[in-house]
């Protein structure tokens, strides 16, 4: 029997800040800055003068110093009980935690990270480039563990851009749509594998997270999802689109019936997307800025442990560390292992 393509959108609303996100997901924030030029120290080589140093999100030149006052980004912090999915699309992040172990990444990498009992780490964005700009654009996505997984060891694992899968589709007309993996499987083309302690890790999860790029005019077909499962396509990109038959003039975050096969057409410009995707966990969130617990007590007791523990402490010289510049992509990992990309 024909499905009605309008019965599988299910809810079309703007793209906020953050977007909208449904259970499993707690979370997800693009952020899309064109940072000038580096100075000496990797901040932006321009004045900050009416700059809310240290909270900056207004996006004054077309970018945000966040909570960084000499380079950009967002120094130690804490977090318990989820996960945080970094897709980095342009350039660099340097992280270090309270564990000891530390990474620059950046050009389509990903880290994603379990904060499980507790962590501190720092995300600063270096400015390496001293004669051009220094763009910036990247996904933080939070992903919830269920009850049994929220106090697992703290854990990340680094998805090198060149071992991250793309799925191609071509159209009828030649028309190309590439589909990047960072969890799920398209046929045989399987993502690399989440952390063992995530959500993503049980099968019946069935999360998936995408971006896809879209020629002018291609039309592709999103396979089906399994009966049960969210899905939430995001429309960031781009002068128009169909999902579903529905045309998009603007950003959107579009939630369809996920157990259809989901139809999408670009319209004169390229086109890309986000998509998100898993079967919900269904427990209570209780969520206080960076702790996400089951009940409130939970929530209680993470500040307290926070307090007295600093989740191992701070192993590095100031809040924000960030790596030499000549420094490339690599991962070093708590227990001393480290990690280079293979291209």
């Amino acid at each position: 029997m024909a499905h009605d393509e309008d019965d599988m959108i299910l809810a079309v609303e703007p793209l906020g800040f953050p977007w909208v996100t449904a259970d499993p997901f707690l979370f997800c924030v693009h952020h899309d800055d064109h940072y000038p030029r580096g100075n000496e120290q990797m901040g932006p080589d321009a004045s900050l003068a009416g700059r809310q140093i240290g909270m900056d999100f207004e996006g004054i030149d077309g970018w945000r110093m966040y909570h960084g006052d000499v380079v950009p980004g967002f120094p130690a912090h804490p977090h318990r009980g989820f996960e945080t999915v970094t897709v980095a699309r342009r350039g660099y992040i340097d992280h270090s935690d309270s564990l000891g172990a530390t990474a620059r990444f950046g050009r389509g990498d990903c880290q994603w990270m379990t904060a499980g009992k507790g962590i501190v780490h720092c995300e600063m964005f270096p400015l390496r480039n001293r004669d051009e700009e220094n763009p910036l654009e990247l996904f933080q996505i939070w992903l919830n563990l269920p009850r049994a997984d929220k106090m697992v060891d703290p854990h990340f694992t680094m998805m090198w851009d060149e071992k991250i899968p793309r799925h191609e589709v071509v159209d009828d007309a030649g028309r190309k749509t590439i589909i990047t993996m960072f969890a799920g499987a398209i046929g045989d083309t399987q993502a690399p594998s989440p952390p063992p302690s995530s959500w993503a890790a049980h099968d019946e999860a069935d999360i998936a997270i995408w971006t896809l790029v879209l020629e002018p005019g291609a039309q592709c077909t999103l396979p089906p999802a399994q009966p049960g499962t969210l899905r939430t396509l995001y429309f960031f990109r781009g002068d128009r689109t169909k999902v579903a038959g529905r045309e998009l003039t603007e950003p959107r975050a579009v939630a369809v019936v996920a157990h259809q096969p989901l139809p999408l057409e670009a319209g004169s410009e390229p086109v890309e997307f986000l998509m998100l995707q898993g079967r919900p966990i269904g427990e209570p969130v209780a969520h206080h800025g960076p702790f996400v617990m089951n009940t409130p007590d939970e929530l209680h007791q993470a500040m307290i442990d926070y307090r007295q523990t600093r989740f191992g402490g701070w192993p590095w010289q100031g809040e924000g560390p960030v790596h030499p510049r000549d420094q490339g992509r690599f991962a070093r990992h708590a227990d001393g292992t480290e990690e280079q990309p293979s291209g």
